[in-house]
């Protein structure tokens, strides 16, 4: 049975590439959901054509980790892709914030991310792909913005060695590192801050970065980054000291 996960399915990027995925793949027989909230995803499985599997689990709690290391034992999937989107992020100082919620980030956006990576590279096999879902902010360290940008600086740092890793089984590891994209994200980010001004200027659609993430996916790139504000700040803190980068965008606040 060849199958495809999606982590942090049940909204924003992790909807929209099982919305993509349910529209161009034809070789798939199910599509495995999986976020916390189930009428979520009962609500997105019925909008799609593909059989899928609503699994409602917290990627952090242990006990769901559990129940789906045994799924994945007793189904013995052919798992052609792995798509984690589950994570989140808090604007505002470290001082500020509550240590638990940083905490969370962490737990969500690495420890989670990793353990389910090697839940499913058992069931991977020769050209089965991994998305990650790292950020822009993984490019430089943010002030303000510290915890998040650190947990996908790490995201974007272990893709990239899993994918060397990976590379003599031909499974390909792509992190994508879009800038702020159009969807529930800052709900939950700008609860104790807001972002910066400019960055709801080149908000970028969901559409259009998982399109080009499926894309890159294809194509076996290590990085895909959306759009040409994102490509030149990205240019920018490979060539700038993070140090200047950080007093220049402070300054902007």
């Amino acid at each position: 049975m060849n199958i495809i996960l999606i982590t942090g399915a049940s909204s924003g990027l992790g909807q929209e590439f099982a919305l993509q995925i349910d529209k161009s793949f034809f070789n798939i027989d199910e599509i495995w959901l999986l976020a916390r909230r189930e009428e979520r995803l009962k609500d997105l499985a019925k909008k799609m054509y593909h059989k899928t599997r609503i699994l409602p689990m917290d990627v952090t709690d242990q006990d769901h980790m559990r129940l789906l290391e045994l799924l994945l034992e007793e189904e013995k999937p052919r798992l052609c892709m792995l798509i984690n989107c589950a994570g989140y992020g808090l604007l505002g100082a470290v001082a500020d914030l509550d240590v638990k919620e940083q905490l969370g980030m962490l737990d969500t956006n690495c420890r989670a991310l990793t353990q389910l990576t090697r839940l499913c590279l058992p069931y991977m096999r020769k050209n089965s792909r991994i998305i990650n879902l790292a950020s822009s902010a993984a490019f430089v360290p943010q002030p303000g913005f510290a915890v998040y940008a650190a947990t996908k600086s790490y995201v974007l740092s272990f893709s990239t060695a899993l994918r060397e890793e990976l590379r003599p089984r031909g499974i390909w590891v792509t992190a994508v590192c879009p800038g702020p994209v159009r969807t529930e994200f800052f709900d939950i980010a700008e609860r104790y801050g807001k972002i910066l001004g400019i960055k709801k200027f080149i908000m970028a659609e969901a559409k259009s970065v998982v399109a080009l993430a499926l894309k890159d996916s294809y194509l076996k790139k290590t990085v895909s980054v959306y759009g040409l504000p994102m490509k030149a700040f990205r240019a920018v803190t490979k060539l700038l000291p993070h140090q200047m980068i950080i007093k220049i965008t402070s300054s902007l606040k």
